[in-house]
């Protein structure tokens, strides 16, 4: 796909977004004044003034190639960052990956305590649904309700949620390439797979091929993401990760560089990359924002 030179570059494109979602994201967060001032606070420190923005992005390239209206998607991006948020509070907490950095400053429950992450992490979760609900998404209600369902799903026991208590249960455990595949496209999958499909929902009506398309271009991308998480985690130090780096060898967690090795694990990146944007192929330029998603989330690794 050449890019239209009359675009902003993808660099410029990707500020842009990402400085919107952070301004939405402000406007929606409660007001630290408001009480109970304490937990408000953890929750703009969980949310704010860091963190890539996968998601919004995504959501804002599928919106654009349905021609969705930007403020739509501003509220689509808040909805999945805000879950993605609480998310990161929660596998902090000692329970779970039990970490004290993440996006480079302490976690929620160093800076404040754990109850206080506890309820931050609730309150971003629900927060997401209100953002989504509050206000018609386009002229069909119907469709509004579904994108709430699929929030709901991709959230839950049957995706993010889910993901996490396998990733719990398989410390320790050596899985094969079939059994790492489901943890993640739950874990990380669900939620990006989740923000790809309500950025197209909420544009013009896509066809059954198309819908198919996309969801297959995010599933692979959702997987693709994991793979490219655990390779930085092998390779990179904590100063560039945010988080601190080599947590899943030092826990023992099964990942694709344990279970392929370097190597091949890369190889694999470049080949879920390959499959990604032959699915797009057919939208033409109208999928560009979304392939150069794709290449920018594989080669953060290489």
């Amino acid at each position: 796909m050449n890019a239209d030179s009359k675009l902003p570059s993808f660099s410029d494109w990707t500020a842009q977004i990402q400085q919107r979602t952070e301004v939405a994201l402000t406007g929606v967060l409660p007001d630290p004044a408001v009480a109970p001032q304490r937990l408000h606070e953890a929750m703009r420190y969980a949310v704010l003034g860091g963190g890539k923005r996968v998601r919004p992005l995504l959501a804002h390239a599928a919106g654009a190639l349905a021609g969705a209206a930007a403020e739509d998607l501003d509220r689509i991006a808040c909805a999945v960052e805000l879950i993605h948020a609480y998310s990161l509070v929660h596998d902090d907490l000692p329970c779970m990956d039990d970490d004290v950095l993440r996006r480079g400053k302490p976690t929620v429950h160093v800076e404040f305590d754990e109850a206080t992450a506890l309820l931050a992490g609730d309150a971003l979760q629900t927060l997401a649904f209100q953002v989504l609900a509050e206000r018609p998404l386009g002229t069909d209600p119907a469709n509004q309700l579904a994108m709430l369902n699929q929030l709901a799903v991709a959230s839950g026991s049957r995706g993010m949620a889910g993901g996490q208590a396998i990733d719990l249960d398989s410390v320790g455990k050596q899985l094969g390439r079939e059994e790492l595949e489901f943890m993640h496209i739950h874990k990380t999958g669900a939620l990006i797979r989740a923000a790809v499909l309500l950025g197209a929902r909420a544009g013009r009506a896509l066809g059954a091929d198309e819908l198919e398309r996309l969801d297959h271009y995010a599933k692979v991308v959702g997987l693709l993401f994991q793979v490219v998480d655990d390779l930085l985690d092998a390779e990179a130090d904590t100063a560039t990760l945010g988080k601190t780096a080599g947590k899943d060898a030092d826990n023992d967690k099964p990942t694709y560089v344990s279970l392929l090795g370097l190597v091949d694990a890369r190889r694999l990146a470049e080949e879920m990359l390959d499959d990604a944007r032959a699915s797009l192929r057919p939208f033409g330029a109208r999928a560009l924002r979304l392939e150069q998603l794709a290449d920018y989330i594989v080669h953060r690794a290489f």
